[in-house]
């Protein structure tokens, strides 16, 4: 079998996500995970290890929308809160009702 007919074969199609870079148009947008900046409020915070379609020729980065929406939600202020602020109170004996020892 030569090589271009195992290149043919279903399955061994190229990489269909590797993407042409908007900004070059030369090169292509790989995934990489590289060191994400951001600021909430007035601090700096910085995430390790954040995917990103990164350019392999003029280095324009674009970072993974999911992840960005994952992290967004994460460093929300009211993330875990109860909506409209609703407390939720752990049901138990109410205090007038208690036993006297």
């Amino acid at each position: 079998m030569d090589k271009n007919t195992k290149a043919n074969e279903p399955g061994n199609e190229p990489d269909e996500s590797l993407l042409q870079c908007p900004e070059c148009g030369a090169g292509v947008m790989r995934l990489r995970h590289i060191t994400y900046f951001t600021w909430l409020n007035e601090e700096l915070v910085t995430v390790p290890n954040f995917p990103a379609w990164v350019c392999d020729l003029c280095g324009r980065r674009d970072f993974d929308p999911r992840a960005v929406t994952w992290l967004n939600t994460l460093l929300n202020p009211a993330a875990g809160r109860s909506p409209a602020g609703k407390i939720r109170r752990k049901s138990g004996p109410a205090r007038g009702n208690q036993p006297q020892p």
